[in-house]
C-alpha cells in the first residue's frame, strides 16, 4: 500500500507544482533562486530529455504510453512479491513521474518543465526539469540497485 502512496504523492505533487506554474509564470523567463543557483523557469518540452523527438511529438508520445504500459505490467508482478522495497520504492517513483509526464502529453500535447540547476557545466544548465524527471531518474537507481540487492 505505501508503494502506491507513493505513486500518487509524486503524481499529484508534480502536477500542483506544474497547475501552478501554468498559472502564475510565463513560459521562458527565468527567475532565480537561491541566490542564482537554482531558476525556476516554466518551459513547454515536447520531447524527452534533452528535446529527443521534439519535432516528433505523436511518436513520443507513443513510445512514452508503450513504456508506462510495461512498466504498469512489470510493477503489477513486482508488488506481488515479498521483499523486494527497495526495487519496489524505485519502480514507485518511476511510475508516479511517468504517469505525471503522461498526463501532460496527453493533455497539454507537452510536458510542464520548470527547474533548471544555474551551477556546473554547461550542459547542465541547459537543461530544465520538473520534479517528475527526478523522480524518474531516482526512481531508476533504485530499481537497478534494488534489482541488484535482493
Amino acid at each position: 500500500m505505501v508503494y502506491l502512496l507513493i505513486v500518487a504523492g509524486v503524481f499529484l505533487l508534480d502536477l500542483g507544482i506544474k497547475h501552478y506554474m501554468e498559472k502564475k509564470y510565463a513560459t521562458r523567463v527565468a527567475h532565480p533562486r537561491l541566490g542564482g543557483r537554482i531558476l525556476i523557469e516554466k518551459y513547454y518540452n515536447k520531447g524527452a530529455a534533452l528535446n529527443f523527438l521534439s519535432k516528433r511529438p505523436k511518436l513520443m508520445q507513443a513510445i512514452h504510453t508503450l513504456l508506462m504500459l510495461l512498466l504498469g505490467v512489470f510493477y503489477y508482478f513486482l508488488l506481488r512479491r515479498e521483499g523486494k522495497a527497495l526495487q519496489k520504492t524505485g519502480v514507485a517513483l518511476l511510475f508516479g513521474g511517468g504517469l505525471s509526464n503522461l498526463i501532460d502529453r496527453y493533455t497539454k500535447g507537452h510536458v510542464v518543465d520548470y527547474f533548471r540547476i544555474n551551477r556546473g557545466p554547461e550542459w547542465l544548465r541547459r537543461i530544465i526539469f520538473n520534479i517528475s524527471d527526478f523522480c524518474i531518474f531516482i526512481g531508476a537507481l533504485l530499481a537497478v540497485c534494488g534489482a541488484e540487492m535482493e
